[in-house]
């Protein structure tokens, strides 16, 4: 009897774990029909999209343009010291009963519209001739989310800084964190700096280039050893795609990588290849783990004209050629580029944070460089008269 239940429930256990089949539904080709309907309906999509957008963008510009009134406003009367600090506690108070579901106007939160007011009405970087205060508010900084200007006016001092990341940050559709990274990696102080190399042919190819590519590339994302390989960097920007195109710059769609070109009878293949919508031109990428060599330039060029005979498009622009170095010397690079007939340029990556201090200490050497000579002199004057006026009190004692 035992063995009868025994093998009873065994067959019952094989019943129960045997796999089940399940059917799954055939999908249909769909019918010319149904593929027209389906386009109409996906163009509805995108109204809606793009009216989101828009509703969006209206929006911040309200708020933006909000916020600039009430920093103005509360500016103006403690100027003219109508109003004490305390009268803005009170502001925060009062705005807090009367506007219980309204936020960002504590204390702080006012006294960073009074911040945000002051440090842009009289900034001439943001303004053309005749520009009103208005228009430099709706037509730049109304551009990016509150979150963004505030990074901005918290960690940027220089006039001409802000108006750097304020641009870049609209014209490359930067999330506050990646701001965020921009600024600590200071690419204001390396874009100074370390101006774009290009050839002489690029430029007059391209003259717009100098705004969409940079001299130096930031990496650090890769995580790579000091000692790295042109494959381990070749990996590293495929398996991170996505953060090395927000690197790169808006525009850039990616082709492929080891992109064959056959000239003749013998293969070649060009490390990563791109196409750049703003400039409607193929951009060629040769990775190098090492220092610039000029003899790496001859091989670019060489790929180039293979992609401008047998890739490019009729309707498209002449091939860029980059090359992507570990590090690079100045004067050998210019050297290099000044007889090359190819629209070219050497850049460099970094694999880690560059120290954003040191750069910023570079910045003020440098600028001190380019500070009118009488400022110059002034500022010498200034210690010696200091000492003068101690020698002369020390006397009268």
């Amino acid at each position: 009897m035992k063995k009868k239940a025994s093998t009873k429930k065994e067959k019952q256990n094989c019943r129960d774990s045997a796999p089940t089949i399940v059917s799954t539904p055939v999908s249909k080709k769909k019918t010319g029909q149904e593929l027209k309907i389906e386009k109409s309906f996906i163009e509805v999509v995108q109204l809606i999209e793009k009216s989101k957008q828009k509703t969006y963008q209206a929006i911040n510009t309200a708020l933006i343009d909000l916020y600039w009134q009430v920093g103005q406003y509360i500016s103006q009367k403690l100027q003219t010291a109508e109003w004490g600090e305390g009268v803005v506690d009170e502001l925060a108070c009062y705005i807090a009963k009367t506007q219980s579901n309204l936020r960002g106007f504590s204390r702080r939160g006012l006294f960073r519209m009074k911040q945000f007011y002051e440090t842009y009405h009289n900034d001439n970087t943001l303004s053309s001739k005749g520009m009103k205060e208005k228009q430099i508010v709706s037509t730049v900084l109304t551009q990016l989310s509150w979150s963004h200007n505030l990074l901005i006016m918290a960690q940027c001092k220089r006039p001409e800084e802000r108006e750097f990341y304020l641009r870049l940050a609209s014209q490359e559709r930067w999330s506050v964190r990646e701001l965020q990274r921009q600024i600590k990696s200071a690419h204001f102080e390396r874009a100074v700096l370390n101006p774009l190399k290009t050839s002489e042919a690029l430029k007059k190819a391209h003259p717009e280039v100098e705004t969409i590519f940079k001299d130096s590339y930031l990496f650090e994302f890769l995580g790579l050893p000091v000692e790295h390989s042109e494959a381990d960097l070749h990996a590293g920007l495929l398996r991170h795609l996505g953060r090395f195109l927000t690197e790169l710059g808006r525009d850039f769609c990616f082709i492929g990588s080891e992109y064959p070109l056959q000239v003749g009878n013998q293969d070649f293949a060009i490390d990563l290849l791109f196409f750049h919508r703003g400039l409607s031109c193929l951009v060629a990428i040769e990775l190098k783990a090492g220092r610039f060599e000029p003899e790496y330039l001859g091989k670019l060029e060489f790929y180039l004209e293979a992609l401008d005979r047998d890739v490019r498009k009729p309707h498209e622009r002449p091939s860029i050629g980059v090359l992507l170095c570990a590090t690079k010397d100045n004067q050998v690079v210019e050297y290099a580029l000044n007889r090359s007939l190819s629209p070219t340029l050497i850049t460099e990556y970094q694999s880690i944070l560059p120290d954003k201090k040191l750069f910023q200490a570079k910045l003020e050497e440098y600028y001190q460089l380019l500070a009118p000579s009488d400022t110059k002199s002034e500022e010498k004057k200034q210690p010696i008269e200091k000492n003068r006026k101690k020698k002369g009190s020390n006397h009268d004692r």
